[in-house]
């Protein structure tokens, strides 16, 4: 997300998000933002047309910021606006309720091992079943994030219809 929509979000202006990005500069490590190049931000500004095209401020004089999930996070923690101040709290309280299921699933195989070497003879069957649901999903490879140059040639194709 850029940086203006995330002000909108956690309802400050675009110059107070930036100002505290800038002054805790080391919480936001590439992988949680970047800076848009010039002709990003060029192509972003002809297809939105929010800025009016004359008078004195309407234009940003710097380049906007990108914001991957970790960064629109770690913004929460860095911004004192009432709902920047919630959503860090709600993000604290989703890795707590995290810790509880991953503590409650290794009680859940401790007490399986258990009855696996009363009852092994008698249900070999049903515990490698339940094994086999405890185990996570494969995920596919995630892909990097952002505008990766001379990547993806699928991504690269023009719109049918379109020349390139």
């Amino acid at each position: 997300m850029l940086d203006r929509d995330l002000a909108t979000l956690y309802g400050v202006t675009p110059k107070r998000l930036n100002e505290q990005v800038k002054r805790n500069r080391h919480r936001f490590p590439p992988d949680f933002m970047f800076q848009l190049t010039t002709e990003e931000a060029g192509v972003l500004r002809s297809q939105i047309a929010t800025l009016k095209p004359t008078g004195r401020g309407r234009h940003r004089k710097y380049l906007p910021y990108a914001f991957t999930e970790h960064g629109a996070v770690m913004l929460a923690t860095v911004l004192n606006s009432a709902i920047a101040v919630t959503a860090s709290i709600q993000v604290v309280r989703a890795f707590v309720r995290l810790r509880a299921v991953i503590v409650a699933h290794k009680e859940l195989a401790r007490k399986l091992r258990e009855l696996e070497n009363k009852f092994d003879r008698q249900f070999k069957v049903v515990f490698e079943a339940i094994r086999q649901l405890m185990e996570p999903p494969a995920l596919p490879p995630s892909r990097p994030i952002g505008f990766q140059p001379g990547g993806d040639e699928e991504n690269d194709r023009p719109p049918p219809g379109r020349a390139k």
